[in-house]
């Protein structure tokens, strides 16, 4: 065949690159396990997701309100639980974790002894799932910690800075499902390919532009905003040095709205606001692996006034305002976060 040479009989799967890279880190910070972990309950849970959008029958059932709200006080659907147990079972089902923390559930997860390993896993099952009915893009956050201590398992051991994690990615359902990673050698990401239900690694070594032209937050809360968010957002919609004013994005789902800002570079922010001091996103499996996934891709991620990932979280379910993005960005909105020096 004239066209062969065009085919690549060399595809890396997610599978595939994260035991390489386990391999060269030589098994440093349990690398190999982690490949267990995301290949048998991320990846797992990922694709089964992923067939469910294209199968009528499943994503009829999945739609709409559960009845009931979760421990952050959002309405739960009915994907959020099926997305949530299946996440669990196919963790549980790798024998690599001992703690578990999810947005759906109050308190952490403790594997049963004959299951455990030596990891705990945070995450939120299904991000922006608020937009389930519209089909705007939501996703799957992640974030993997090593238990530090021989003691028996506990909330406890989750509740380590972000500087201490060990992997941390999401997975985005959209025009196609992707899964942007980090094992703490740089962000890459692997796009789902269906006809073999394989991840397929399609972008390696992901940098952020060091400035964007996109902010990226909800203007709903503007009433609220502190004076020095809303300072930050006239400078970028009326600039006083003669460029062009920036783009407003925001989705709604923090899952789409980062991975915009990663791709093309800008700021997200989910600052507090009086109503909400401490703003709306969580620390543990919203904050910290999208800082992580941030500056593994030389980006950065702040509250204002400190980096998220050096915060101490002090409960699993804690709260923290987030901005992320681009690195001069950020350091713009940390100076005049600064300036008026309300932390």
């Amino acid at each position: 065949m004239s066209d062969q040479g065009a085919f690549d009989t060399n595809v890396v799967t997610v599978t595939r690159f994260v035991m390489e890279e386990g391999r060269r880190a030589k098994g440093n910070r349990g690398a190999d396990n982690i490949a267990e972990l995301h290949v048998h309950g991320s990846e797992s849970h990922l694709v089964r997701c992923a067939q469910s959008w294209d199968s009528p029958p499943v994503s009829k059932q999945s739609y709409g309100i559960a009845g009931s709200t979760n421990v952050t006080g959002d309405q739960v659907k009915k994907l959020d639980i099926l997305s949530n147990d299946l996440m669990i079972n196919m963790i549980k089902s790798s024998f690599t974790s001992c703690v578990l923390v999810s947005e759906e559930n109050e308190k952490a997860i403790i594997i049963e002894p004959d299951k455990r390993g030596k990891y705990i896993v945070c995450f939120d099952p299904l991000d922006g799932s608020s937009n389930i009915d519209c089909l705007v893009s939501i996703g799957t956050i992640f974030a993997v910690y090593k238990k530090n201590t021989d003691d028996e398992p506990s909330e406890k051991d989750a509740l380590q800075p972000g500087r201490d994690l060990v992997a941390a990615g999401y997975a985005l359902y959209g025009s196609a499902t992707m899964i942007v990673l980090s094992t703490g050698q740089g962000v890459n990401c692997f796009m789902l390919d269906p006809a073999i239900g394989e991840f397929i690694l399609v972008d390696r070594d992901v940098k952020i532009k060091k400035r964007g032209k996109i902010y990226s937050l909800n203007e709903g809360y503007a009433k609220h905003f502190d004076p020095a968010v809303t300072e930050y957002l006239q400078k970028k919609k009326f600039p006083r040095d003669g460029t062009e004013p920036y783009n407003a994005r925001y989705i709604g789902s923090m899952v789409a709205d980062v991975h915009r800002t990663l791709m093309y570079g800008g700021i997200f922010l989910y600052p507090g606001n009086v109503k909400s001091p401490q703003g709306k996103l969580r620390l543990l499996y919203e904050g910290n692996p999208m800082a992580y996934i941030m500056e593994q891709a030389g980006g950065m991620a702040s509250t204002g006034f400190e980096n998220i990932l050096d915060i101490q979280p002090e409960s699993i379910h804690q709260r923290a305002p987030v901005a992320m993005g681009s690195p001069d960005d950020v350091l713009e909105y940390i100076a005049i976060c600064k300036k008026h020096g309300k932390k």
